[in-house]
């Protein structure tokens, strides 16, 4: 033998085992679907034969019928630079188990039942298709929450019946609203919407006659009512019973956040900072539970709510109507007591509270508790139930927020017309942190 053949027989020796790593290293080898082939699967019944090496076919790869093993052969053969050279006499007979053995005829086998170069997908081709098969394996299989997610919302609902009694049982041991005839919860005929009875006129007169011109909201009194006033301490009649209730309700919002991990983990002046942002938001939210949307009063077990009472605590429309509005709005969107408590603890991790610190630790807690109620709607709701129900939660809170700026400028201004507003309930809504 030549010096010449001997080198080339070396060659094809070496290309042969190169090419057994490559085909043991390659992803691409007996990978399944998604490398860029061409594929048509005929489903008849039959057995398919691969038309290179006669192993089992998985259809139509580069316009023949090949195996997997074959069509990522010739994938690669393909965007190869080397030249392929048999180490025999050109003539082998490829089988299943000595395919591995000649690239050289091999690759001819392959181009002899035409098997196409231009049918190979580029490299970001071929990504972006196996991108396309995740994306539609993900959208068939059904949505699940981790089981950190879990621990999450266990975690939550725990915190919640542990600190706020649903059958508001306490609510009794609190001052009395000092209803009379006039201010009885009543519904407007033919709507779902609650009107304020005859505060207009006869119960609003009633609730504030008294109060100094100096409060912006009210109409200038008359000389009657000025003297009347120096005999009267108690305007808003209710204001005794929404202070016991308020301070009830922080104390359970303070709480509930105590007893949550990712809340005692943060430093205690963005505990403060958080308490002190989100305490009136997520009192509110644990009110809706409450909130009949068709009558439009809150059914606290033994005591119901109505605009009136609380129009008679000195709150004004500025903030009631749209908290009224706020509480139809989310009612009707049915929520579960998880998504609920879900709810509360995104209003409480909120990083742009005043004089948070760690913003990016509490970004992060916020975007875990998104994503936990996200998860959670995909995987227990259905279709049309779920249609844009995040988003309409995610709304919600953001309604919140504007609301929690006038509840604090209309609280202290009930505390200069009467001083009755608990101590607690004013230090959450200082500015000071």
């Amino acid at each position: 033998m030549s010096d010449s053949d001997m080198r080339l027989l070396l060659q094809c020796i070496l290309q042969l085992r190169m090419s057994k790593e490559m085909e043991e290293l390659s992803p691409l080898v007996d990978s399944g679907h998604g490398d860029g082939s061409e594929e048509e699967t005929e489903d008849d019944g039959e057995p398919k034969i691969c038309q290179v090496c006669g192993d089992k076919s998985t259809g139509y790869h580069f316009n023949a019928m090949t195996c997997e093993g074959c069509k990522g052969f010739f994938r690669r053969a393909m965007k190869r630079p080397a030249q392929l050279c048999c180490p025999f006499q050109n003539t082998c007979v490829i089988t299943k188990t000595n395919r591995r053995q000649c690239q050289s005829c091999r690759l001819q086998k392959c181009l002899s039942i035409g098997m196409k170069r231009e049918l190979i997908m580029s490299d970001e081709a071929v990504e972006k298709r196996r991108m396309q098969i995740r994306r539609k394996k993900m959208q068939e299989e059904p949505v699940t929450l981790s089981p950190q997610q879990e621990a999450v919302i266990q975690e939550l609902l725990t915190a919640h019946q542990k600190t706020f009694d649903m059958t508001c049982a306490h609510f009794i041991q609190f001052r009395p609203l000092d209803r009379d005839q006039k201010s009885k919860c009543s519904r407007e005929p033919n709507s779902n919407r609650f009107t304020y009875a005859t505060m207009h006129e006869d119960a609003m007169q009633q609730t504030i006659s008294f109060v100094s011109p100096s409060f912006p909201y009210f109409s200038i009194q008359s000389p009657e009512s000025k003297e009347k006033n120096r005999h009267k301490r108690a305007i808003f009649t209710s204001l005794p019973h929404f202070t016991d209730l308020t301070t009830y309700m922080i104390k359970n919002v303070i709480n509930f956040a105590k007893t949550l991990t990712m809340f005692r983990a943060l430093i205690i002046d963005d505990q403060i900072s958080l308490l002190k942002g989100a305490t009136f938001e997520i009192i509110l939210i644990h009110f809706n539970m409450f909130f009949n949307e068709v009558t439009g009063i809150w059914e606290c077990g033994p005591l119901q709510y109505c605009l009136d009472d609380a129009m008679r605590a000195g709150f004004q429309r500025h903030l009631l109507d749209p908290m009224m509005n706020f509480h139809y709005t989310l009612r009707k969107l049915h929520l579960s007591e998880e998504e609920y408590v879900l709810m509360q603890a995104i209003s409480l991790f909120s990083p742009d509270r005043p004089g948070v610190k760690q913003h990016s630790v509490i970004d992060r807690n916020q975007e875990t508790l998104a994503l936990t109620l996200k998860t959670y709607i995909e995987a227990k709701r259905t279709e049309p139930e779920t249609h844009l129900l995040f988003p309409k939660i995610m709304a919600c809170l953001t309604e919140m927020r504007s609301m929690n700026e006038e509840y604090t400028k209309q609280v202290l201004k009930i505390q200069d017309i009467q001083p009755e507003v608990s101590p607690l309930l004013l230090e959450i809504i200082s500015k000071d942190s």
